[in-house]
C-alpha cells in the first residue's frame, strides 16, 4: 500500500539560532544517515533557514520552510514567500499545521491557495489536517479530516496532489507526550487517502508524539508512509535514530 519509500521531516518550530541550525546539520551528516533508502528533510527557522541549506549543500538531506504566504512578492509585513524559500535553498514546506491554524487563524481555503502557490513554484508541500481532542472524543475524526484534505486540495489535479504530502496530526496529542495508536491512526489515514483523487499515490506522514522507539510501529502500518515529527528531531542523533527506525521497519 506504501506509495513510495519512507520520508522523515523534522519540524523544528521556534527552536535553534543559526549556529545551533549549522552545528545540527553537521553533527547530523558525521553520523551517515542511510539517505539513499529513506527521505529527510529538516524544517528550520526562518533566520537559520539559509545557513542550514550551505552546511547540507551536497547531501540528500531536504530543507524546507515552515510556513509560507501564497503571493511571490507584496506588502505583507512578516510574511515570507515561496520565492524566498527557493532562494534559500528549500524545496519542501509545511502548509497548514494546527499551530498555525489555531494561532494565526489560517482557513482552509488560504491553506488552498498555499497549495497552489507551491505547486506552481515547485516546491513540495506537507498539507497538514488533524482534529482537536474535542472531535476526537465526539467520534467526528473522520468527517473532521476528510473535510480538511478536501478543501485543502480543491481545484488541484490528480497529478499534482500526487506531488504533494500530507501529514495526518492528532492535536491532542501534539507536544502532549500521547501519540495514537499505529492502527488508530492508520484507518484515519486510509479515510485521508481515499478522499481526494491523487492522494493514493501520495506519501502519508503521522505526526503527534513521534519518537525513535515508535516511528517503527507508525511506518510498518499500510497507509503510513514517514512521520512528521517536533521535539525528537531537535537533535542530531535522535533525528538518525528516528531515519534507522523509520528504514528498518518500513515495509517497501
Amino acid at each position: 500500500m506504501h506509495a513510495a519509500r519512507a520520508l522523515v521531516a523534522g519540524n523544528w518550530k521556534m527552536h535553534k539560532t543559526i549556529a545551533e541550525s549549522t552545528a545540527f546539520v553537521r553533527e547530523l551528516l558525521a553520523l551517515e544517515p542511510d539517505f539513499d533508502a529513506i527521505d529527510a528533510v529538516i524544517f528550520p527557522p526562518f533566520t537559520a533557514l539559509a545557513a542550514a541549506g550551505e552546511a547540507l549543500r551536497g547531501s540528500l538531506l531536504g530543507l524546507g520552510g515552515q510556513t509560507m504566504n501564497d503571493a511571490d512578492s507584496g506588502a505583507f509585513t512578516g510574511e515570507i514567500s515561496p520565492l524566498m524559500l527557493l532562494d534559500c535553498g528549500a524545496h519542501w514546506v509545511i502548509l497548514g499545521h494546527s499551530e498555525r491554524r489555531a494561532s494565526c487563524g489560517e482557513t482552509d481555503a488560504a491553506i488552498n491557495r498555499k497549495v497552489h502557490a507551491a505547486l506552481r513554484l515547485g516546491l513540495t508541500p506537507i498539507v497538514a489536517v488533524g482534529e482537536s481532542a474535542a472531535d476526537h472524543a465526539a467520534g467526528r475524526t473522520h468527517d473532521h479530516v476528510v473535510l480538511q484534505t478536501s478543501a485543502a486540495f480543491d481545484g488541484v489535479t490528480p497529478d499534482d496532489v500526487a506531488r504533494c504530502v500530507v501529514a495526518y496530526e492528532p492535536i491532542w496529542a501534539i507536544g502532549t507526550g500521547l501519540s495514537d495508536s499505529p492502527a488508530a491512526a492508520n484507518n484515519v489515514m486510509a479515510q485521508i487517502r481515499g478522499s481526494v483523487s491523487g492522494l493514493e499515490r501520495t506519501r502519508i506522514l503521522y505526526g503527534g508524539s513521534v519518537k525513535p522507539d515508535n516511528i517503527g510501529q507508525f511506518v510498518a502500518q499500510p497507509h503510513i508512509d514517514g512521520a512528521l515529527v517536533g521535539g525528537a528531531s531537535l537533535g542530531a542523533q535522535s533525528f538518525a535514530d528516528l531515519i534507522a527506525n523509520a528504514r528498518v521497519n518500513a515495509t517497501r
